[in-house]
Protein backbone atom coordinates (compact mmCIF):
# COMPACT_ATOMS: atom_id res chain seq x y z
CA UNK A 1 0.00 0.00 0.00
CA UNK A 2 1.16 3.61 -0.79
CA UNK A 3 1.12 5.75 2.04
CA UNK A 4 -1.58 8.39 2.34
CA UNK A 5 0.36 11.44 1.01
CA UNK A 6 -1.31 13.87 -1.77
CA UNK A 7 0.68 13.57 -4.81
CA UNK A 8 2.53 10.20 -4.26
CA UNK A 9 4.23 9.36 -7.43
CA UNK A 10 6.49 5.74 -6.71
CA UNK A 11 9.40 5.76 -9.68
CA UNK A 12 11.58 2.03 -9.99
CA UNK A 13 13.87 2.29 -13.09
CA UNK A 14 17.12 1.65 -12.62
CA UNK A 15 19.90 3.03 -13.32
CA UNK A 16 23.47 4.38 -12.17
CA UNK A 17 24.24 8.47 -12.32
CA UNK A 18 26.46 10.52 -10.02
CA UNK A 19 24.89 11.29 -6.73
CA UNK A 20 23.29 15.08 -7.10
CA UNK A 21 24.65 17.91 -5.00
CA UNK A 22 23.17 18.36 -1.33
CA UNK A 23 19.90 19.47 -0.64
CA UNK A 24 20.41 23.06 -0.24
CA UNK A 25 16.97 23.75 0.80
CA UNK A 26 17.91 21.19 3.93
CA UNK A 27 21.71 21.92 4.30
CA UNK A 28 21.26 25.36 4.68
CA UNK A 29 18.22 25.96 7.04
CA UNK A 30 20.12 22.90 9.20
CA UNK A 31 23.25 25.00 9.23
CA UNK A 32 21.46 28.43 10.14
CA UNK A 33 20.29 26.58 13.17
CA UNK A 34 23.22 24.86 13.65
CA UNK A 35 25.40 28.53 13.81
CA UNK A 36 22.15 30.73 15.98
CA UNK A 37 22.70 27.03 18.34
CA UNK A 38 26.38 27.28 19.14
CA UNK A 39 25.99 31.14 19.53
CA UNK A 40 22.83 30.93 21.57
CA UNK A 41 24.46 28.22 23.72
CA UNK A 42 27.30 30.11 24.55
CA UNK A 43 25.11 33.38 25.61
CA UNK A 44 23.00 31.01 27.37
CA UNK A 45 25.51 28.76 29.50
CA UNK A 46 28.29 31.05 30.01
CA UNK A 47 27.65 31.80 33.30
CA UNK A 48 26.80 28.89 34.30
CA UNK A 49 29.46 27.56 32.94
CA UNK A 50 31.84 30.02 34.59
CA UNK A 51 30.35 29.36 38.13
CA UNK A 52 30.45 25.32 38.03
CA UNK A 53 33.13 24.61 35.24
CA UNK A 54 35.33 27.94 35.89
CA UNK A 55 35.58 28.68 32.13
CA UNK A 56 32.43 30.80 30.42
CA UNK A 57 33.38 28.84 27.28
CA UNK A 58 33.27 25.26 28.84
CA UNK A 59 29.88 24.48 26.73
CA UNK A 60 30.75 26.27 23.86
CA UNK A 61 33.91 24.47 23.16
CA UNK A 62 31.57 21.36 23.55
CA UNK A 63 29.07 21.96 21.44
CA UNK A 64 31.35 23.27 19.11
CA UNK A 65 33.00 19.94 18.96
CA UNK A 66 29.79 17.88 18.35
CA UNK A 67 29.14 19.32 14.87
CA UNK A 68 31.75 17.60 13.77
CA UNK A 69 31.25 14.26 14.57
CA UNK A 70 27.31 15.86 13.53
CA UNK A 71 28.70 16.02 10.06
CA UNK A 72 30.69 13.19 10.02
CA UNK A 73 27.28 11.13 10.56
CA UNK A 74 25.75 13.14 8.09
CA UNK A 75 27.58 12.45 4.90
CA UNK A 76 27.64 8.42 5.86
CA UNK A 77 24.10 8.70 5.98
CA UNK A 78 23.67 10.81 2.83
CA UNK A 79 25.53 8.28 1.45
CA UNK A 80 24.85 5.12 2.94
CA UNK A 81 22.44 3.08 0.44
CA UNK A 82 19.07 2.95 1.50
CA UNK A 83 18.29 -0.16 0.27
CA UNK A 84 21.08 -1.60 3.15
CA UNK A 85 19.24 0.22 5.49
CA UNK A 86 16.14 -1.34 4.76
CA UNK A 87 17.89 -4.42 5.34
CA UNK A 88 19.25 -3.25 8.36
CA UNK A 89 15.79 -2.54 10.21
CA UNK A 90 15.63 -5.24 12.81
CA UNK A 91 19.64 -5.50 13.57
CA UNK A 92 18.89 -1.70 14.22
CA UNK A 93 16.23 -1.98 16.46
CA UNK A 94 17.66 -4.73 18.48
CA UNK A 95 20.56 -2.46 19.14
CA UNK A 96 18.57 0.09 20.60
CA UNK A 97 16.70 -3.16 22.56
CA UNK A 98 20.36 -3.94 24.21
CA UNK A 99 21.09 -0.30 24.71
CA UNK A 100 18.43 0.68 26.38
CA UNK A 101 18.08 -1.97 28.93
CA UNK A 102 22.14 -1.77 29.63
CA UNK A 103 21.35 1.87 30.75
CA UNK A 104 19.39 0.44 33.45
CA UNK A 105 22.55 -1.77 34.43
CA UNK A 106 24.97 -0.84 36.93
CA UNK A 107 27.95 0.83 36.01
CA UNK A 108 26.98 1.69 32.67
CA UNK A 109 24.17 4.30 33.28
CA UNK A 110 24.94 7.78 34.46
CA UNK A 111 21.84 9.00 36.81
CA UNK A 112 21.77 13.02 36.51
CA UNK A 113 18.73 15.00 37.57
CA UNK A 114 17.27 12.19 39.21
CA UNK A 115 16.99 9.82 35.73
CA UNK A 116 19.62 7.38 34.23
CA UNK A 117 19.27 8.24 30.65
CA UNK A 118 22.65 8.40 29.92
CA UNK A 119 25.18 5.00 28.74
CA UNK A 120 29.05 5.11 29.04
CA UNK A 121 31.09 2.83 26.91
CA UNK A 122 34.24 3.54 27.99
CA UNK A 123 34.89 7.52 27.41
CA UNK A 124 31.69 7.84 25.11
CA UNK A 125 28.37 8.43 26.68
CA UNK A 126 25.03 8.92 24.63
CA UNK A 127 21.39 9.19 25.28
CA UNK A 128 20.28 5.20 23.84
CA UNK A 129 16.49 6.97 23.98
CA UNK A 130 17.66 9.63 21.04
CA UNK A 131 18.78 6.69 18.81
CA UNK A 132 15.66 4.61 19.79
CA UNK A 133 13.58 7.16 17.91
CA UNK A 134 15.49 6.16 14.38
CA UNK A 135 15.05 2.70 15.28
CA UNK A 136 11.34 3.18 15.85
CA UNK A 137 11.33 4.86 12.38
CA UNK A 138 13.76 2.67 10.39
CA UNK A 139 11.34 -0.44 11.67
CA UNK A 140 8.21 1.26 11.59
CA UNK A 141 8.99 2.45 7.77
CA UNK A 142 10.24 -1.20 7.07
CA UNK A 143 7.60 -3.53 8.46
CA UNK A 144 4.71 -1.26 6.54
CA UNK A 145 6.08 -0.85 3.50
CA UNK A 146 6.20 -5.09 3.42
CA UNK A 147 2.31 -5.66 5.04
CA UNK A 148 1.28 -3.36 2.14
CA UNK A 149 -2.90 -3.74 2.11
CA UNK A 150 -2.51 -6.00 5.03
CA UNK A 151 -1.98 -2.96 7.62
CA UNK A 152 -5.81 -2.65 7.29
CA UNK A 153 -6.12 -5.82 9.19
CA UNK A 154 -5.69 -5.22 13.25
CA UNK A 155 -3.49 -8.32 13.52
CA UNK A 156 -1.03 -7.21 10.90
CA UNK A 157 -1.05 -3.67 10.30
CA UNK A 158 -1.66 -2.70 14.16
CA UNK A 159 -0.69 -5.41 16.90
CA UNK A 160 3.14 -5.91 15.80
CA UNK A 161 3.34 -1.85 15.82
CA UNK A 162 1.97 -1.47 18.91
CA UNK A 163 3.98 -4.09 21.00
CA UNK A 164 7.07 -3.33 19.73
CA UNK A 165 6.24 0.60 20.95
CA UNK A 166 5.24 -0.77 24.74
CA UNK A 167 8.51 -2.45 24.98
CA UNK A 168 9.98 0.55 24.29
CA UNK A 169 7.82 2.85 25.82
CA UNK A 170 8.37 0.10 29.06
CA UNK A 171 12.11 0.87 29.27
CA UNK A 172 12.25 3.90 28.52
CA UNK A 173 9.81 4.93 31.22
CA UNK A 174 12.14 2.60 33.70
CA UNK A 175 15.13 6.21 33.19
CA UNK A 176 12.24 7.89 33.45
CA UNK A 177 11.99 9.79 30.17
CA UNK A 178 8.14 10.90 29.72
CA UNK A 179 8.40 12.89 27.33
CA UNK A 180 10.56 10.74 24.48
CA UNK A 181 7.88 8.26 25.47
CA UNK A 182 4.91 10.88 24.02
CA UNK A 183 7.41 11.77 21.09
CA UNK A 184 7.57 7.74 20.11
CA UNK A 185 3.86 7.20 20.68
CA UNK A 186 3.11 10.15 18.49
CA UNK A 187 5.72 9.07 15.59
CA UNK A 188 4.29 5.20 15.79
CA UNK A 189 0.36 6.73 15.05
CA UNK A 190 1.48 9.14 13.10
CA UNK A 191 2.76 6.41 10.48
CA UNK A 192 0.21 4.27 11.11
CA UNK A 193 -2.36 6.67 9.37
CA UNK A 194 -0.12 7.35 6.97
CA UNK A 195 0.23 3.99 5.91
CA UNK A 196 -3.58 3.14 5.95
CA UNK A 197 -4.05 1.43 9.57
CA UNK A 198 -7.63 1.98 10.25
CA UNK A 199 -8.36 4.85 11.43
CA UNK A 200 -10.94 3.08 14.21
CA UNK A 201 -8.07 1.28 15.82
CA UNK A 202 -5.73 3.98 16.09
CA UNK A 203 -9.21 6.36 17.71
CA UNK A 204 -9.41 3.31 20.21
CA UNK A 205 -6.85 2.76 21.24
CA UNK A 206 -6.02 6.08 21.89
CA UNK A 207 -9.41 6.39 23.83
CA UNK A 208 -8.10 3.12 25.91
CA UNK A 209 -5.22 4.63 26.76
CA UNK A 210 -6.78 7.42 28.55
CA UNK A 211 -7.18 5.59 31.79
CA UNK A 212 -3.77 4.70 32.23
CA UNK A 213 -2.07 7.77 31.40
CA UNK A 214 -4.79 9.37 34.17
CA UNK A 215 -3.44 6.25 36.30
CA UNK A 216 -0.29 6.84 35.89
CA UNK A 217 -0.41 10.72 36.25
CA UNK A 218 -1.85 10.69 39.45
CA UNK A 219 0.36 7.97 40.62
CA UNK A 220 3.11 10.60 40.98
CA UNK A 221 2.58 13.79 42.78
CA UNK A 222 5.16 15.93 40.91
CA UNK A 223 3.41 14.93 38.09
CA UNK A 224 0.19 16.08 39.30
CA UNK A 225 2.18 18.90 40.56
CA UNK A 226 3.48 19.85 36.75
CA UNK A 227 -0.49 19.68 35.28
CA UNK A 228 -1.53 21.71 38.13
CA UNK A 229 0.95 24.45 37.79
CA UNK A 230 0.49 24.19 33.60
CA UNK A 231 -2.73 25.42 34.83
CA UNK A 232 -1.66 28.54 36.65
CA UNK A 233 2.16 29.16 36.58
CA UNK A 234 1.74 32.14 38.02
CA UNK A 235 -0.23 30.89 41.27
CA UNK A 236 2.95 28.35 41.51
CA UNK A 237 5.24 31.02 40.65
CA UNK A 238 7.99 29.64 43.35
CA UNK A 239 7.60 25.92 43.13
CA UNK A 240 6.24 23.96 39.90
CA UNK A 241 6.00 26.58 37.88
CA UNK A 242 8.57 28.23 38.41
CA UNK A 243 10.41 27.71 34.85
CA UNK A 244 7.65 28.69 33.04
CA UNK A 245 7.53 31.55 34.91
CA UNK A 246 10.67 32.88 33.79
CA UNK A 247 10.27 31.72 30.19
CA UNK A 248 7.23 34.25 29.57
CA UNK A 249 8.95 36.87 31.83
CA UNK A 250 11.96 35.96 29.06
CA UNK A 251 9.92 36.25 25.97
CA UNK A 252 8.10 39.53 27.55
CA UNK A 253 11.33 41.07 27.98
CA UNK A 254 12.28 40.72 24.08
CA UNK A 255 9.64 42.34 22.59
CA UNK A 256 10.18 42.83 18.73
CA UNK A 257 13.89 42.87 18.34
CA UNK A 258 14.67 41.48 21.50
CA UNK A 259 17.35 43.01 24.03
CA UNK A 260 20.41 42.32 22.50
CA UNK A 261 22.83 39.43 21.85
CA UNK A 262 24.17 38.48 25.07
CA UNK A 263 22.08 40.74 27.29
CA UNK A 264 19.92 38.66 28.32
CA UNK A 265 18.78 38.91 32.31
CA UNK A 266 16.80 35.40 33.16
CA UNK A 267 19.89 32.84 32.08
CA UNK A 268 21.49 34.34 35.30
CA UNK A 269 20.37 31.73 37.32
CA UNK A 270 16.85 32.61 36.68
CA UNK A 271 15.86 30.37 34.15
CA UNK A 272 16.62 26.68 34.90
CA UNK A 273 18.48 24.49 31.97
CA UNK A 274 18.83 27.81 29.91
CA UNK A 275 21.16 26.11 27.81
CA UNK A 276 18.95 22.62 26.88
CA UNK A 277 15.45 22.71 27.59
CA UNK A 278 14.70 26.56 27.56
CA UNK A 279 17.18 27.67 25.10
CA UNK A 280 14.03 28.99 23.16
CA UNK A 281 13.60 31.32 26.07
CA UNK A 282 16.52 32.70 25.73
CA UNK A 283 16.44 33.46 22.11
CA UNK A 284 12.68 35.35 22.44
CA UNK A 285 14.84 37.65 24.83
CA UNK A 286 18.02 38.08 23.09
CA UNK A 287 16.42 38.00 20.09
CA UNK A 288 12.60 39.29 20.41
CA UNK A 289 9.90 37.74 17.88
CA UNK A 290 11.95 38.54 14.63
CA UNK A 291 14.60 36.10 16.13
CA UNK A 292 12.13 33.25 17.42
CA UNK A 293 10.15 33.72 13.63
CA UNK A 294 13.31 33.10 11.84
CA UNK A 295 14.01 29.93 13.84
CA UNK A 296 10.74 29.02 13.70
CA UNK A 297 10.52 29.89 9.45
CA UNK A 298 13.73 27.54 9.31
CA UNK A 299 12.39 24.47 10.87
CA UNK A 300 8.96 25.08 8.61
CA UNK A 301 10.81 24.80 5.81
CA UNK A 302 12.70 21.84 6.56
CA UNK A 303 9.18 20.17 7.44
CA UNK A 304 8.00 21.21 3.72
CA UNK A 305 10.75 19.88 2.08
CA UNK A 306 10.68 16.70 3.95
CA UNK A 307 7.02 15.93 3.21
CA UNK A 308 7.79 16.58 -0.61
CA UNK A 309 10.77 14.35 -0.18
CA UNK A 310 8.17 11.32 0.69
CA UNK A 311 5.96 12.68 -1.39
CA UNK A 312 8.16 11.87 -4.08
CA UNK A 313 10.19 8.71 -2.63
CA UNK A 314 11.06 5.78 -4.90
CA UNK A 315 9.35 3.51 -2.72
CA UNK A 316 7.04 3.19 0.01
CA UNK A 317 9.76 2.38 2.52
CA UNK A 318 11.47 5.58 1.51
CA UNK A 319 8.24 7.26 1.67
CA UNK A 320 7.65 5.72 5.16
CA UNK A 321 11.25 6.83 6.13
CA UNK A 322 11.13 10.31 4.87
CA UNK A 323 7.85 11.20 6.78
CA UNK A 324 9.40 9.34 9.80
CA UNK A 325 12.33 11.16 10.44
CA UNK A 326 10.53 14.37 9.35
CA UNK A 327 7.95 13.95 12.00
CA UNK A 328 10.86 13.59 14.50
CA UNK A 329 12.06 16.77 13.86
CA UNK A 330 9.40 18.77 13.59
CA UNK A 331 7.16 17.09 16.69
CA UNK A 332 10.47 17.64 18.88
CA UNK A 333 10.91 21.05 17.94
CA UNK A 334 6.77 21.96 18.04
CA UNK A 335 6.87 20.32 21.79
CA UNK A 336 9.88 22.15 22.70
CA UNK A 337 8.83 25.38 21.73
CA UNK A 338 5.33 25.00 23.20
CA UNK A 339 6.64 23.98 26.56
CA UNK A 340 8.64 27.23 26.22
CA UNK A 341 5.62 29.58 25.63
CA UNK A 342 3.27 27.72 27.89
CA UNK A 343 1.54 25.79 25.54
CA UNK A 344 2.39 22.28 26.96
CA UNK A 345 3.35 20.68 30.63
CA UNK A 346 7.15 20.88 31.11
CA UNK A 347 8.93 18.22 29.57
CA UNK A 348 13.16 17.61 29.22
CA UNK A 349 13.10 17.68 25.63
CA UNK A 350 15.83 19.83 23.72
CA UNK A 351 15.23 21.87 20.27
CA UNK A 352 17.07 20.13 17.78
CA UNK A 353 19.76 21.64 15.81
CA UNK A 354 20.32 24.26 18.76
CA UNK A 355 19.60 22.80 22.53
CA UNK A 356 23.28 21.63 23.88
CA UNK A 357 23.61 17.76 23.86
CA UNK A 358 26.10 16.09 21.63
CA UNK A 359 23.59 12.69 21.42
CA UNK A 360 20.51 15.19 19.82
CA UNK A 361 22.06 17.38 17.40
CA UNK A 362 24.37 13.66 16.11
CA UNK A 363 21.01 12.26 15.15
CA UNK A 364 19.22 15.29 14.40
CA UNK A 365 22.00 15.87 11.88
CA UNK A 366 21.36 12.07 10.82
CA UNK A 367 18.30 12.20 10.05
CA UNK A 368 19.11 15.50 7.68
CA UNK A 369 21.42 13.49 6.02
CA UNK A 370 18.83 10.11 4.82
CA UNK A 371 16.55 12.89 4.24
CA UNK A 372 18.62 14.27 1.45
CA UNK A 373 20.00 10.64 0.46
CA UNK A 374 16.11 9.75 0.18
CA UNK A 375 15.53 12.87 -1.67
CA UNK A 376 18.71 12.13 -3.82
CA UNK A 377 17.53 8.82 -5.06
CA UNK A 378 14.59 10.42 -6.45
CA UNK A 379 16.37 12.85 -8.39
CA UNK A 380 18.72 10.04 -9.73
CA UNK A 381 15.37 7.67 -10.54
CA UNK A 382 14.19 10.84 -12.83
CA UNK A 383 17.42 12.18 -14.59
CA UNK A 384 18.02 10.85 -18.00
Amino acid sequence: MRPYLPGYRGSFRSGFHMPPPYDLRLLFPMLFLVGIGIVMVYSASSAVALKDHGSDQFFLRRQALYVFPGFAVLLMCRYFPIRFLRALAYPILGLSFVSLVMVLLPGFGIKAGGATRWLRLGTISFQPAEFARLAMVVYLAYSMSKKDYKLETFSVGFVPHVMILLVFTFLIMLQPDFGTVVILFAITWILMFVGGVRLKYLLLSFLSSLPVVYLFLIGSSYRMRRIISFINPWRYAHDEGYQTVHSLMAFGTGGIWGVGLGKGYQKLFYLPEPHTDFIFSVIGEELGLMGILLVVVCFAYILWNGVKIARSAEDTFSSFLAVGLTVCVGLQACVNMGVALALLPTKGLTLPFISYGGTSLIMNMAFIGLLMNIGASQTRQESP
